[in-house]
């Protein structure tokens, strides 16, 4: 099946309702997971024969993954084909639940190819950038297709795996890459450690970086000091381990993220009703992913909350768009004085404060009532005196921006963690 041009709306639908019929019928008589589950809703996913009709299938969530994984150690029954057709293992960082196993064919790792192939149009990359992969190889998807699906179109990719931070600079600056593909915070722990070491790395052939993994990209405080540090443009890109990689900004619109609807069905639901939110407000992004067929998920809840907006964009595309990126997490959520606070609400306030170099939130309940405490950790350029008055201006920061009071704590500098991967800066203490 051709690909339907991004800039035609009623090509896009019709490939989805083809996409989905396709999948619908084969996980019906190949599936046992999607059998038993719709056979428990009383429902035949094969009466589904436009996307209005896909809301008669119940929704999917992590827990019955984990939960059917237990029960099926150690892949699941969300298996369309038989055990020996795959040949990939990958696995969730297990950052929120149990680490979920994931298991492609080589027809469904070279979908999830062609949609990093996307991804790296949306950012305007082709075959003559150099990328690299500043991350060691494990089990997890997102350094595998990143770097297979630069290889595929064509670049020249340097992996970093085994490196330390400097080594990993060096390589990126000696070979004169033009991609870096990292977390958010990796990318501002390697500008820190590229300062002490009196890297240029303004200087270097550097012109885009990929995040993903955490909101940061979509933060502008964090998306600042990234493009500021490393002189190149920053493209937030979201994707999960169970669903593929399937959002990214374009060139022409920074913050907001293009999802490839040719490659899935997007809904926004309020997470409390399930029922379907309008653009411009903000709900839980639920996904059906249409190429992956050997482990498909189907109207999946992904727990992460976004705006939607729908209209043409001014590259051009009519995909739908997540404005701002991913907002948040529904279950990272803290209601604090009526405001629905999440944990990038205080980063891209934090943000706005250069001389801090890393921070902590914590989510105390003291009554019944939830309190947030912040640790900050100052730049070594702070003198001692100033700590606490800077800890002080975020106070104060906090209670003009959201109207409440939250207790920030200036730390001594190198006391907080840094990290390679997601960062991890939330924690509910009770």
């Amino acid at each position: 099946m051709n690909d339907p041009d991004p800039f035609d709306r009623a090509a896009i639908e019709r490939r989805q309702t083809e996409r989905l019929r396709d999948l619908l019928r084969e996980i019906a008589s190949s599936n046992p997971f999607w059998q038993a589950k719709y056979r428990a809703a009383g429902v035949d996913p094969r009466s589904v024969q436009t996307l209005a009709d896909l809301r008669r299938l119940p929704f999917c969530t992590k827990w019955e993954l984990i939960e059917d994984q237990a029960t099926h150690p150690p892949y699941g029954t969300n298996l369309t084909y038989p055990l020996e057709r795959y040949n990939r293992m990958h696995q969730t960082s297990g950052t929120t639940a149990q680490p979920l196993r994931w298991l492609d064919t080589p027809e469904s790792w070279q979908w999830v190819l062609e949609c990093w192939g996307q991804i790296y149009e949306l950012a305007g990359l082709t075959a003559a950038d150099r990328m690299c992969a500043p991350f060691s190889f494990g089990p997890f998807i997102g350094f595998w297709a990143a770097f297979e699906g630069a290889a595929r179109l064509g670049m020249l990719c340097l992996a970093g795996g085994g490196m330390s931070t400097s080594a990993r600079l060096r390589l990126i600056v000696d070979h004169q890459a033009t991609v870096v593909c990292c977390t958010p915070t990796y990318a501002l722990r390697m500008a820190d450690v590229a300062r002490e070491e009196r890297i240029d790395l303004a200087g270097s052939s550097v012109r885009a970086l990929i995040v993903a993994g955490e909101p940061g990209g979509a933060i502008p405080g964090t998306r600042s000091r990234i493009e500021t540090a490393w002189k190149a443009r920053v493209f937030d890109h979201w994707g999960m381990t169970e669903l593929g990689s399937l959002a990214c900004e374009c060139v022409e619109n920074a913050g907001s993220m293009h999802l490839l609807e040719s490659e899935c069905i997007a809904e926004v639901i309020d997470p409390a009703t399930g029922e379907p939110v309008e653009p411009g407000q903000i709900g839980e992004l639920v996904i059906t992913n249409l190429g992956r067929t050997g482990s498909p998920l189907i109207r999946y809840r992904t727990g992460d909350l976004v705006e939607p907006e729908d209209g043409r964009c001014s590259c051009g595309r009519w995909s739908l768009r997540l404005k701002g990126g991913i907002l948040g997490r529904a279950d990272d959520m803290v209601i604090i004085r009526g405001n629905n606070v999440f944990p990038s609400t205080i980063e891209a306030i934090l943000r706005d404060f250069t001389e801090v170099t890393e921070f902590r939130i914590e989510v105390h309940t003291i009554r019944s009532m939830p309190h947030l405490r912040i640790q900050v950790e100052p730049s070594r350029d702070v003198a001692p005196h100033d700590r606490n008055t800077l800890a002080d201006r975020i106070e104060a920061a906090i209670r003009d921006r959201l109207n409440f009071r939250a207790e920030v704590v200036a730390v001594l500098p190198g006391t907080l963690p840094r990290f390679e991967l997601k960062g991890r800066r939330f924690f509910r203490v009770t």
